[in-house]
């Protein structure tokens, strides 16, 4: 549960259920997010585990004999929060599925495991992924505030989320922290001011399309410096890379990725957002129905398609062996037009088209030159997805 400064409290069943579930499949959970996404509260808050925060001495000496410290643990539940601190994070978790399957194990970090030369194992087949949002739409009943102006504004780090004002200071704060906890003990990355610059220019940018070289002048390093910073935002979970979706054809984008900004507080600071606009909620709309789909719907590859006249999609679900999904993100129904619909579809006449917008309640659907499309809220997009 969240604790806020007034001893407010509010119980977070929906990621509880995924840690449970995940248990039932495995003995060890990866749980990674970005840095007071709460991942520490939410651990704390699982029944009947024994917490240990890596960050301590202590706690780091405990765990210099891993097979020890799990021997002494059978048929616990545990949490080695930050597990990063740890000189080899991995090793341990790697003993614990192989040896000490009856010791439930929650360990978490800022990055992807495997994403710098510290995890030194993926665990590949020994583990269970759960990547850990800023708080999802589905969430805001438990957090007792559903204005989605706030949610967009204060973006979805809980203790930002909670602040009645605009947190200001706290963004810069975070971003330092970033820095120094994150960036330096897992990559050793040297040129601050470039990297922070580039980190500035993709959220104000957020959304778009990503190309290398745009970057590299005003951050004053190479293009491969660029490509190689874009590797460790997304592999800590800063950004979210979306690659075109594609058949080779000629007037299609078949490269350059768009790449969203993990959080829309964040973008709403950098752009200097105080109040927002009935475009730029539009935009942050559109980061909310990214968010949404990767709480609910972990794994989803997500696409977005654009061709060289400019028409363009903002998100394309392509499974293997299944027509491409066609889904547009519209702050009210009203504001869809079916143009790129008309031309997506004579490429790809196959498969489901959804328009998602926030004053849709219940789904309708329309039929534009024979193509019908579900006007939808966004958690029936959700299950229509499920599906």
């Amino acid at each position: 549960m969240i604790i806020c400064k007034t001893n407010c409290m509010w119980n977070r069943p929906f990621w509880i259920s995924r840690i449970e579930d995940a248990w039932q499949q495995t003995s060890v959970v990866w749980l990674s997010g970005v840095r007071r996404v709460g991942k520490t509260t939410l651990c704390q808050s699982l029944k009947n585990v024994d917490y240990f925060d890596c960050e301590l001495p202590r706690v780091r000496q405990l765990l210099e004999d891993p097979e020890g410290f799990l021997r002494s643990r059978q048929d616990r539940r545990i949490v080695l929060d930050e597990i990063q601190r740890l000189p080899d994070p991995s090793e341990i978790l790697k003993i614990a599925a192989d040896h000490y399957p009856t010791v439930r194990v929650v360990a978490t970090g800022s990055s992807t495991l495997g994403a710098s030369i510290k995890f030194r194992d993926s665990l590949t087949g020994r583990k269970k992924d759960i990547f850990l949002t800023p708080i999802p739409l589905v969430e805001l009943s438990d957090f007792q505030n559903d204005d989605l102006d706030h949610r967009a504004r204060n973006g979805g780090l809980p203790a930002f989320f909670l602040v009645d004002g605009t947190p200001e200071s706290d963004f810069q704060d975070w971003m330092d922290a970033f820095w120094a906890k994150d960036i330096q003990e897992l990559f050793r990355l040297e040129r601050r001011a470039s990297f922070q610059k580039f980190i500035e220019l993709l959220l104000i940018d957020s959304g778009g399309m990503f190309e290398a070289t745009r970057f590299a002048a005003p951050c004053e390093v190479s293009r491969t410096t660029i490509a190689n910073y874009l590797a460790v935002l997304e592999a800590t979970h800063i950004v979210h890379v979306i690659k075109p979706f594609s058949t080779r054809r000629s007037n299609e984008i078949v490269s350059a990725p768009k790449v969203y900004a993990f959080d829309t507080g964040f973008i709403c600071y950098y752009k200097g957002w105080l109040d927002l606009r009935p475009d730029d909620i539009g935009l942050m709309w559109e980061h909310l129905v990214l968010n949404e789909i990767n709480a609910q719907l972990p794994g989803t590859r997500l696409h977005y398609w654009r061709d060289k006249s400019h028409h363009e999609v903002d998100f394309v679900i392509a499974n293997r062996g299944r027509p491409p999904t066609f889904i547009e993100c519209k702050r009210t129904a009203s504001k869809f037009v079916d143009r790129t619909l008309q031309i997506f579809r004579k490429k790809y006449p196959a498969g489901k088209s959804y328009v998602v917008a926030m004053d849709v309640t219940t789904t309708f659907t329309r039929t534009y030159n024979g193509l019908e499309v579900s006007f939808t809220s966004l958690q029936q997009l959700i299950d229509q997805l499920r599906i």
